[in-house]
């Protein structure tokens, strides 16, 4: 990285030695001195089976599949490995790289860059809390109903409890290191569906599984 350029949140941080690593521990770091886990070894790991709750209603619904922060590409490889096509998109080249190792189609890119076949993805998946991308998810989710076709479904994972919170976080690994301050936010399913509604975005499906929470948001 350029000296004179600012750091980068998930890119200059310890979520991308994290991710090359596929171990934590790490967190999400709120300047309110809350601590969210995040489960770098679960998403560097085979789909479990909350994730085969997800991977089956994909496959119920055929593809094309867009994965929002898809991560190390877990679920992008297993769609693929079930014949449905998917692509990944995130914005850490470490996590990119490691999803291609799986055979994984992967971009480096934000969600509100210019991505492939907008208007025509059947599903869209915000898996692993990336309901929070941007820390604003009116805009997060309008932006998903401009990538889906029309009767296409998103696919969010909410928060265990209902909650609506925006917060400034850092990544932090367990030597206590932290990365450049970026908005977060954090949806329960409720609060997901209300901001979805504004968006063309109607709920069809809650569900949970092994712990997780998901919710099946329908474009009109």
């Amino acid at each position: 990285m350029n000296a004179s350029a600012p750091a980068r949140p998930w890119i200059d941080d310890p979520f991308t030695p994290a991710i090359r690593t596929g171990r934590g521990p790490l967190w999400l770091r709120g300047s309110d001195g809350s601590r969210h886990r995040l489960e770098v070894e679960r998403w560097c790991a085979p789909p479990d089976r909350a994730d085969h709750s997800v991977l089956e209603r994909c496959l119920r619904w055929g593809g094309p599949v867009l994965d929002v922060g898809c991560g190390p590409g877990r679920l992008v490889a297993e769609l693929l490995a079930l014949g449905v096509p998917a692509l990944g998109v995130d914005l850490t080249e470490a996590a990119v790289t490691r999803a291609r190792g799986l055979g994984a189609a992967a971009l480096h890119r934000s969600v509100f860059e210019r991505l492939p076949g907008e208007g025509r993805w059947r599903a869209v998946l915000l898996a692993d809390g990336n309901l929070g991308i941007g820390g604003d998810p009116a805009a997060l989710l309008r932006r998903v109903a401009q990538l889906l076709a029309p009767g296409g479904r998103l696919i969010a994972e909410t928060e265990p409890v209902e909650l609506d919170e925006r917060l400034e976080v850092r990544v932090e690994d367990g030597a206590g290191q932290t990365g450049p301050p970026f908005r977060w936010a954090r949806l329960g399913a409720d609060a997901a569906a209300r901001y979805a509604r504004p968006a063309g975005l109607v709920e069809s499906e809650r569900w949970t599984s092994h712990g997780r929470r998901f919710t099946a948001l329908r474009r009109a």
